[in-house]
């Protein structure tokens, strides 16, 4: 045998081995999508079926009618708690950014480095001051109990303030002449350029908030102000599961997680490999 050859067998060998490999790592995926269009005693006695026979979409239309899992509830309580969180965080973390990197003032340098500090606390520690501190500003059972503390986040802070850093300093110097106060400079000028990283944090920004589930779990008692992933948790506590109720569920969660990554997938590496050796 050749060495072309040889080497055309070992090509082969790690295609396959890698599509093996691949396979398994995505097979909870299309299981879950699978069980989803099952009837639910097909789900757990027939898992290696991929494609359902019959097929189903009663799941999904079952899931907006229980009396008392309001499915549809939980939906839009994530939608408007996610949405303001990206909203309110893009400003505070942008604005702060730009001012850890954009404007001199005494004590910059030591300030950033005492917020960077902050990254070394356990997130998990802070759940019991936080919860006192929710209860006397009565925001207990809100929206804004998961919203706030995800406002501010050191490490986004961080990621932004390095992509506007390697942000050519000529630019700023420029509008200034022009008569650019700091506000338009960091509204017309910064954030367009930096728009690979702000993408990157909105992308993150919307998976750990549309995924939480300590926060629901912890500050939101009432079931219908509670969120998808706490939710979908209250669908195996009944007396009877559906687990084919659960996939379809779960499946509904997934989407928009998918579909923006697909979207954003372009900025998204630009955004992780932006600033990386820029200091």
């Amino acid at each position: 045998m050749s060495n072309k050859q040889k080497n055309n067998v070992i090509s082969w060998a790690w295609t396959v081995a890698l599509a093996v490999i691949g396979f398994i790592c995505i097979y909870p995926f299309l299981f879950m999508l699978s069980s989803s269009f099952k009837i639910s005693g097909d789900v757990l006695s027939k898992p290696m079926q991929l494609i359902p026979n019959p097929i189903i979409f009663s799941n999904f239309s079952d899931l907006f009618g229980d009396p008392y899992y309001d499915f549809g509830q939980w939906y839009i309580n994530t939608i408007v708690m996610t949405g303001a969180t990206i909203l309110i965080k893009v400003f505070i973390v942008t604005i702060t950014a730009y001012a850890f990197s954009k404007i001199h003032f005494k004590g910059r340098d030591v300030i950033f480095l005492v917020l960077l500090t902050s990254l070394m606390i356990p997130g998990d520690i802070m759940l019991i001051p936080r919860y006192i501190i929710f209860k006397q500003l009565h925001i207990l059972d809100t929206m804004w109990a998961l919203v706030l503390p995800a406002t501010f986040d050191i490490y986004f802070v961080f990621m932004i303030r390095q992509a506007f850093i390697g942000i050519p300093e000529s630019i700023s110097e420029a509008a200034k002449i022009d008569g650019c106060k700091h506000f338009q400079i960091y509204y017309r000028i910064i954030l367009p350029l930096a728009k690979p990283s702000i993408v990157t944090m909105i992308l993150f920004t919307f998976v750990w908030s549309w995924n939480d589930y300590m926060g629901p779990y912890i500050f939101i008692s009432s079931l219908e102000k509670q969120m998808l992933s706490v939710g979908i948790k209250l669908f195996t506590e009944g007396t009877v599961t559906d687990p084919a109720l659960q996939m379809a569920a779960a499946t509904l969660v997934l989407v928009p997680v998918l579909a923006l990554f697909l979207f954003s997938q372009k900025y998204f590496v630009e955004g992780s490999t932006s600033g990386a050796v820029k200091g």
